[in-house]
């Protein structure tokens, strides 16, 4: 690209960030760019709260249905929920401002699986889009877009949204063209047809987003860094679980369930997450695949030195040390990166298909298996289910993980019952804590929760835990899956009463 706006049409439709949020009228529905801090629009939504801001101050009435890829910014969410200019949103999100409304009942939320969004847009679930404000990284002569540092739902918004405001971000790397893989071949039931997608590498779509130009009511230029923070450190308990997790990955391939390459990654975002990983790299694993949704500085370390060969997600969500990198390296990482739509990075036919290994964080599980991704205390939502469901169910392996205990021990992360389900039993392969490993494929209710509480379970919390169950055992109404109703989530509310559940 020698200039970002090469197409001379969209380049008369050039405005301001105030002039394009104009465009936005009080009640519409908005599909805004951004997933897990990345790739999100800079300038107009911050235009766009102060307006609303001011109409509020007239008293006038002026909130939007914003609709994402998943986590965007303080410049987004959190500036349009601070003045009430949010009424609906979805699909996840982890900005503390927009959290607090939604749990305050200000804000109405729908927490959906990540891969079922376009799918809801294009039935027509989630009303007409009105509006889709994305940003990309420049728009060619053709009017094609390069897109930005993610993908999300942006082909979604841009094929059924009445209006297009575009914003072309001029920090956002040139190189990042070619790095995309946007697919255009899905349909609808009943006129779907097998996805042609084979390894996490393949390519079976184009390098840029299509988007009628007749739509396009405003091109804004922006030079803004993705808002992108930094993980902590790994510390002792992630530590201790990545061990649990690699000592498993080699049991597993002398089994013969596993080759030495293991199969398709996918890695949920965190401190976690980037312990599971180096420690696959310290196991002296090499040639490794990822299918997955973000790239954070974890794996980028470890496509750097050949851990990882190939990865494939819809969003890089890099602290600033890792954009460095990335930038410095980028025509290496073109070579082994692969950015999709979420609607192909987290669908279900390719995760059955190539088998991945689904690890993802989680807020509680009960010992039967039941895991907790999203609420505390079964009321209050923290972020959302994110993909975590779409691989859970669909991969080949599913594990989830977390330390034993939070709040410097006064919660327990292994419970009787969970007090919001998000992952059925069904649907989970391992667990995992600091404690140990509980494999849970075939066994039944009662030996999964034998396994949950001697493998997994804090010393502090193990006998309580293994007094629940011997009396759930003893005087439960049935004895297929064992519990006493009136004090299944009393650890809950324990929690709540004096701050413990011990």
């Amino acid at each position: 690209m020698t200039t970002r706006i090469a197409h001379a049409g969209l380049a008369a439709r050039r405005m301001s960030a105030e002039q394009a949020a104009e465009l936005i009228l009080p009640g519409m529905t908005v599909g805004m760019s951004g997933f897990t801090g990345a790739g999100y629009p800079k300038a107009v939504p911050l235009a766009l709260a102060t307006r609303i801001a001011a109409a509020h101050e007239r008293g006038d009435k002026f909130a939007l249905r914003i609709l994402t890829g998943a986590s965007t910014a303080p410049e987004l969410d959190g500036a349009l929920a601070r003045v009430g200019g949010i009424d609906f949103r979805l699909p996840y999100q982890s900005d503390p401002e927009l959290r607090a409304r939604i749990n305050a009942g200000q804000i109405e939320y729908m927490d959906i699986h990540l891969g079922q969004v376009a799918q809801y847009a294009w039935c027509g679930f989630l009303g007409k889009i009105d509006v889709a404000l994305v940003e990309v990284a420049g728009i060619l002569p053709d009017g094609r877009l390069v897109p930005s540092t993610s993908v999300g739902n942006n082909k979604t918004w841009l094929d059924l949204a009445d209006k297009v405001i575009l914003e072309v971000n001029r920090r956002q790397p040139e190189g990042l063209d070619g790095m995309h893989d946007i697919y255009y071949g899905t349909a609808l039931p009943p006129h779907r047809r097998p996805i042609p997608l084979l390894q996490p590498g393949d390519r079976i779509g184009e390098p840029y987003l299509r988007c009628d130009l007749d739509k396009v009511v405003a091109v804004v230029e922006t030079d803004a860094p993705d808002r992108l923070g930094r993980f902590a450190p790994p510390d002792e308990a992630s530590r201790r679980i990545a061990e649990h997790l690699v000592e498993f990955f080699r049991h597993e391939i002398a089994a013969g369930r596993l080759g030495e390459q293991l199969l398709p990654l996918q890695s949920g975002v965190g401190n976690i997450a980037n312990a599971v990983l180096g420690g696959l790299r310290e196991g002296g694993f090499r040639g490794l695949t990822a299918f997955t949704e973000v790239i954070q500085d974890g794996m980028l370390e470890l496509l750097g030195d050949g851990t990882i060969a190939m990865a494939s997600a819809t969003s890089l969500s890099l602290s600033p040390e890792g954009v460095e990198e990335f930038v410095r390296r980028i025509d290496f990482y073109r070579q082994h990166i692969v950015l999709r739509p979420q609607e192909m990075s987290n669908h279900a036919e390719l995760v059955r298909r190539l088998g991945c290994i689904a690890m993802n964080g989680m807020v509680e599980a009960d010992i039967y298996g039941n895991v907790n991704s999203t609420h505390v205390a079964g009321s209050r939502i923290i972020n959302g289910i994110g993909g975590s469901g779409d691989f859970a169910r669909n991969g080949f392996l599913s594990c989830f993980m977390s330390p034993s205990t939070a709040k410097n021990g006064a919660i327990s992360a292994l419970v009787p019952m969970v007090s919001h389900v998000d992952h059925t039993e069904h649907d989970v392969g391992l667990v995992v804590t600091e404690q140990g490993l509980a494999d849970l494929r075939g066994l039944s209710p009662k030996q999964r929760a034998r396994a949950v509480i001697a493998q997994c379970a804090h010393p502090d919390y193990r006998p309580m835990l293994q007094d629940y169950f011997d009396r759930a055992c003893r005087d439960s109404y049935g004895k297929h899956t064992p519990h006493l109703l009136n004090e299944a989530l009393s650890w809950h509310q324990r929690y709540l009463d004096s701050g413990s559940m011990r």
